[in-house]
C-alpha cells in the first residue's frame, strides 16, 4: 500500500490464517500438503499456526490416544518457544502429508469458524507477544502438551482449547487473546490436577479395601 504523500510502499497487511489455508488448498500444483509445507508457508507465524493445527483437533471428543499423538509435535514446538529457537519439527513429523483434496475439505469445514475468530483479533497488548513472554508462554504450552499425553478422562479438551486461543493470539499478535488463553490454561491445569488427585484418592481407597 502506497503512502499518497510520499509514494513509498508501506508494509502490506498480513493475510488471515484462514485465507492462507484456502490458498494452499486451491493451489493445483500441490499434490499433497505436508507439515513441512505448512511450516514454510506460515513463515514468521509458524509457531501460532502449528500450535493451532495440532491443538484444535483435541478440543472435541476424539478417538482415544489421538491427543497423545498430536501432543508430540506440540511438545517439540513449545520446547523451541521456551528456548527461543526457530520452529522445526523432525522429518518423521514434518514429512507427514495428506492429499490436497482432503486438506481442502477440512479447511472448508474450519474456515467459517476461523474467519469469525479472526474478525475479533487485532494487534494489541504487545507485552504478551514479546520475546520474553514468548518464552514464558512456551513453558506453559509445554505443560499443557504434557497434560494432553496423560490418560485423564476428558482431560484434554480444556488444555487444547487454551492452546488454541494462545495460538490464535500469536497468529495475529493479539496479546489480549494470548492473555485469555493463559487464564484458560491455568484454569484447565487446576481442574485437571483436581481430577488426577480424585483418581489417585479413589484408587487408594479401592486398594485399601481390597487389601483389608
Amino acid at each position: 500500500m502506497k503512502d499518497p504523500a510520499s509514494g513509498i510502499s508501506g508494509p502490506q497487511p498480513q493475510k488471515p490464517f484462514s485465507e492462507l489455508l484456502q490458498e494452499i488448498g486451491a493451489d493445483e500444483r500441490i499434490e499433497r500438503v505436508s507439515v513441512a509445507l505448512l511450516l514454510e508457508a506460515m513463515s514468521a507465524r509458524a509457531f501460532g499456526a502449528m500450535l493451532l493445527i495440532f491443538a484444535l483437533p483435541n478440543t472435541i471428543p476424539n478417538i482415544p490416544g489421538t491427543s497423545a499423538i498430536l501432543a508430540i509435535p506440540l511438545l517439540y514446538l513449545s520446547g523451541q518457544m521456551l528456548t527461543g529457537r526457530p520452529p522445526h519439527l523432525p522429518q518423521a513429523i514434518a514429512g507427514r502429508s495428506v492429499a490436497r483434496e482432503d486438506f481442502t475439505r477440512v479447511v472448508a469445514r474450519l474456515t467459517p469458524t476461523l474467519a469469525r475468530a479472526e474478525r475479533l483479533l487485532r494487534p494489541r497488548l504487545n507485552a504478551m507477544v514479546s520475546p520474553m513472554a514468548h518464552r514464558f508462554i512456551g513453558g506453559l504450552c509445554m505443560i499443557l502438551s504434557i497434560v494432553l499425553i496423560l490418560p485423564v478422562p476428558m482431560g484434554n479438551m480444556l488444555p487444547a482449547f487454551a492452546l488454541s486461543v494462545i495460538a490464535l493470539g500469536f497468529l495475529e499478535r493479539d496479546g489480549l487473546w494470548v492473555l485469555s488463553g493463559v487464564i484458560v490454561a491455568i484454569l484447565s491445569l487446576v481442574i485437571v490436577s483436581g481430577v488426577i488427585w480424585a483418581l489417585i484418592r479413589t484408587a487408594a481407597f479401592v486398594l485399601a479395601n481390597v487389601l483389608a
